[in-house]
This record gives C-alpha cells, sequence and structure tokens, in this order.
C-alpha cells in the first residue's frame, strides 16, 4: 500500500512538473515584458503560485478566455501600474481613489522575432469610452478628454484596457495590474537591478539619493528611481518614462544572464514575488497560457526589443498634460497593427537618457584617443524601419538616466 502511495506521489508530482514546467519564468515577465529561462520547481511551490494568480483574477467583460493555442501569432499586453492600490500601505499619501500611473502595451510579432514596448503616459489627454465597474455595476459615460490615469477609477483594469484599446485601434486580450509593494518584492527578489546616472541625484519628494555612475538599486530605492520626477531629465512624467525604460532594459539583460537563469532560489523567489503583488485579467491567469507566452518571447534578442514612449507634445490648454502626436502616433500604431519592424533613429534618447560609456570609450577619453562607437541606433538612420521623432530605446542599449539640471 504504501509503494502504491509512493508511485502515485511521484506520478502526481511529475504531472505537475510537466504542466508547469516554465512558469517561473514567466511570471517575472509579467513586469519586464520578457520570459527568461524554463526551469522546473517543487510541484507544491508552482501549485501554491498558481492558485494565488487564479484567486486574484479579474474579468475583462466578454473577453474570450484562450487555450494554449491562443498564443501562437502576434499577441498584445497591457501591464498597468497602480498608484493608491488596494491594500497598498507606506507608499506615500493616501488618496481617494487609485490612478494606473503606468501604463505599459507590450507587442509580440507573429513570428516572434520582436517586440515593442509602448509606455503611454499617465497625464495624456484623451477620449475615454463609457465603462461599466465589474465589482458595482456603476456606469461610467464617455468623456471627451480626460488624462489617462483616470481610467483605473472607472471600472478598474478592464477600463484602462477599453480605453487603451479605444486609443491604439488594438485588441489587447491580456492584461496585468501591478503595485507599488509589488515592485518593491521583485527588486529585492532578483537580487537589486543596475541603473546608472550621469550625476549624483537627490530628488526628496520621491526618496531618491543616487551617487554619480551605476547603482545596483534594491526594494524602496528601486521604486523611488521608478517614481523619482523632478530628479531626472526636466523634471516631467516623460522623464520618468525615459527612467522607466531604462530600468526594464537593465532588468531584462540581467535576467537574459547565464547566472541568473540558473539560479533556482532567485527564480523562485521572482515566482513568488508576482504571484503575490499581480492581479491577472482572466486570460492570462491560465497557466498554459503563461508558459506558451514564455515559448513564443524568450526567442526575442534584446536589439530587438524597442521601448518607445506613445508620441506626444504638450497639451495647449495644460502645460502639465500632454496630448497625443496623431500623426506620429497613427504612424507607429499601424506599425504595431501590421506586424512591422520599428526602430528608432540617433535622437531617439531624448534629454533623459544617453548612452553608458563602455569601458573602452572611458579609457579613450581618459588617455585622449579618438573613438568610433555608434549606438545601434545611430547605425540604422538610413532604414526604412526607422520612425523618426519616437522616443526610446532598446533592451540592449545601457543607458544613463540624465539628471534634472545636467
Amino acid at each position: 500500500m504504501q509503494d502504491e502511495a509512493r508511485a502515485a506521489a511521484r506520478h502526481a508530482v511529475g504531472a505537475t512538473r510537466s504542466i508547469w514546467a516554465g512558469v517561473a519564468k514567466t511570471l517575472l515577465v509579467m513586469v519586464t515584458v520578457l520570459a527568461v529561462s524554463s526551469v522546473s520547481v517543487a510541484a507544491y511551490g508552482l501549485w501554491h503560485i498558481s492558485a494565488k494568480f487564479k484567486e486574484g483574477s479579474v474579468s475583462l467583460g466578454d473577453e474570450p478566455i484562450p487555450g494554449v493555442a491562443a498564443i501562437d501569432g502576434a499577441f498584445n499586453v497591457l501591464m498597468v501600474g497602480a498608484d493608491n492600490a488596494p491594500g497598498q500601505k507606506s507608499f506615500g499619501e493616501a488618496r481617494d481613489g487609485t490612478l494606473n500611473d503606468v501604463n505599459i502595451l507590450i507587442h509580440v510579432s507573429a513570428n516572434h522575432k520582436r517586440a515593442t514596448v509602448v509606455s503611454l503616459p499617465r497625464d495624456l489627454v484623451i477620449p475615454h469610452p463609457q465603462c461599466t465597474d465589474p465589482k458595482t455595476g456603476e456606469v461610467f459615460s464617455a468623456m471627451s478628454a480626460q488624462p489617462l490615469n483616470t481610467a483605473y477609477g472607472r471600472g478598474g483594469l478592464s477600463c484602462v484596457v477599453s480605453t487603451v484599446e479605444h486609443l491604439t485601434g488594438l485588441n489587447i486580450p491580456y492584461a496585468a495590474l501591478f503595485s507599488f509593494e509589488g515592485t518593491v518584492k521583485m527588486a529585492d527578489a532578483v537580487g537589486g537591478v543596475p541603473i546608472c546616472v550621469n550625476k549624483a541625484i537627490d530628488d526628496p519628494d520621491a526618496g531618491l539619493r543616487l551617487k554619480k555612475g551605476v547603482t545596483v538599486v534594491k526594494g524602496r530605492m528601486a521604486l523611488a528611481y521608478l517614481r523619482s520626477r523632478h530628479g531626472v531629465g526636466d523634471g516631467s512624467d516623460l522623464s520618468r518614462i525615459a527612467s522607466q525604460q531604462a530600468y526594464m532594459s537593465s532588468l531584462m539583460r540581467k535576467m537574459t544572464s547565464s547566472g541568473t537563469l540558473s539560479d533556482f532560489p532567485t527564480l523562485y523567489k521572482l515566482a513568488s514575488a508576482t504571484a503575490d503583488s499581480i492581479t491577472l485579467s482572466e486570460s492570462l491567469a491560465d497557466p498554459d497560457t503563461m508558459v506558451r507566452m514564455a515559448v513564443a518571447l524568450k526567442s526575442v534578442d534584446l536589439d530587438r526589443m524597442v521601448f518607445v514612449q506613445y508620441p506626444s507634445a504638450e497639451d495647449p490648454y495644460d502645460a502639465n498634460k500632454v496630448v497625443p502626436n496623431t500623426a506620429l502616433a497613427t504612424t507607429l500604431m499601424d506599425r504595431v497593427q501590421q506586424d512591422a519592424p520599428i526602430r528608432l533613429d540617433k535622437d531617439a534618447l531624448g534629454l533623459s537618457t544617453k548612452l553608458e560609456r563602455s569601458k573602452a570609450e572611458k579609457a579613450a577619453k581618459a588617455t585622449g584617443s579618438p573613438t568610433a562607437s555608434p549606438s545601434p541606433s545611430a547605425s540604422a538612420t538610413a532604414d526604412p524601419d526607422v520612425l523618426a521623432g519616437l522616443r526610446g530605446q532598446t533592451a540592449a542599449e545601457q543607458t544613463c538616466s540624465v539628471a534634472f539640471g545636467s
């Protein structure tokens, strides 16, 4: 009897592992958009993580819940970072409502060779569609011109998805919501993320103090860097987006390093931290879906993963807000819709970030020797896939945030 029980237990563990193999790599990717490697972990641990995801999943309305085959081809995911999320504590002053302050649209090409990651400014003034709160049933009328970050308060995650779909013309079947606390946990779980600044930064509003050069940020310091508005660039929300893209790029480079991929405790901590700190749409909470996403995403090279800001211009009625740059935004979203390549020109980094010098360049500068090391985007200026005027960087580019006032 005992032998039969042991055999049954081994069979159950083996079956669970075969189903869940690769999930650990996928969970962090829900933050940074990419899966990193396939690993098998203890059957109980994976079951526990999956159960957490399933408990907190949210309906997006009449969304289809796809099977494994739905991940074939191109797909879109919306990642939403919540300010003043439900249950959030000790992260600034409490507000009456929750705001969707970080809105990141991820498009993976049909051949799974490219990814375009579009950051939409929280202060982007746009039309909002009618939304219904899935919990209360309250109906919110359509609006003609309001900031994007008010969408969550009109119907939760599903309303943010509807608003971004209305703006971009894309179908977005997958979505996830992150809190400040989740960002802190995941930065700790990975052992910190290297970020670079061109000069020392002291931003008391965000609680950020950094020395010049590269610093590995963890926990609340990582969150402070991501939230800092008055410490980088020109002090605008667009500068903060540039910092977020630099952070995500650095995290992707770290997560695709051989040391991280072979570190089982780190991968498990990442998976567990993500499961505790994320709310998924029902369509994304299916483990088979996440595993298939991981398979699709792992073939994307870092130099073909492009982080861009949604094109915008200053709102003529409010200098603290922005409005869509309609011509460039339409071209960008048409490219995404058509699954076409998108490349950046030599001026894509703008005023908020700059390329980090390599060791060879630093040595050449110290000795006065000339260097010739154009950035990946600079060499692509004659490429017909280049969209002039877009702001952003690739995941392969190592960049430094420009301190405010530099």
